[in-house]
């Protein structure tokens, strides 16, 4: 995954994070931030003014990702990620709450929860619980825990979709907290 720097904000996202930035700013509870967050972000979701041309290009290799904003105390990031045809994230969790949306084409989820351990030796394992296809305008938010999951493009074209993260990933580098192997079973 590769960070950019935004070359210049549309007025349309300095709109949405100054919407977010009141959302954020009311100190709520993360599962809650991230519904109202939601709320805020799916009006801006496929329209043509909200990303430059630049924070539309993708990377041949693997998903890219575009810091579009950090707020300067910290408190969230929004970033656009660029997926060509089949590229896809690893199962992962997040740091904070997260809110993503479906700019333009589609994306394929998969859920997990962490099931206990059938022994005391045992690790805990993953299980699937949900499959969803995410299009155009949807919206999804969590709050850890519970935010196990893994993402890939699922149609033909470039898919672009934005997130909403409660934690700084211009410093942290990325929202993932933890990187969990495939399921055997």
């Amino acid at each position: 995954m590769t960070t950019t720097t935004p070359a210049r904000t549309t007025a349309r996202m300095a709109a949405l994070v100054s919407e977010i930035r009141r959302v954020v700013d009311r100190g709520l509870a993360p599962d809650l931030t991230a519904y109202l967050v939601g709320e805020r972000l799916a009006p801006h979701l496929g329209t043509p003014d909200l990303l430059t041309e630049g924070q539309r290009e993708g990377h041949p290799d693997r998903y890219r990702q575009h810091i579009l904003h950090t707020e300067p105390d910290g408190s969230f990031s929004v970033v656009a990620l660029v997926w060509l045809p089949g590229q896809e994230t690893s199962i992962h969790d997040h740091v904070s709450w997260c809110v993503a949306g479906v700019h333009e084409g589609a994306e394929s989820e998969i859920r997990y929860r962490l099931a206990p351990a059938a022994s005391p030796t045992a690790p805990a394992r993953l299980v699937a619980t949900e499959q969803v296809v995410n299009g155009q305008g949807d919206v999804c938010g969590f709050a850890p825990p519970g935010d196990i999951h893994k993402v890939r493009n699922s149609c033909r074209t470039t898919a672009i979709s934005l997130h909403v993260y409660g934690a700084d990933v211009a410093r942290l580098g990325s929202s993932v907290r933890r990187v969990y192997p495939e399921p055997v079973d």
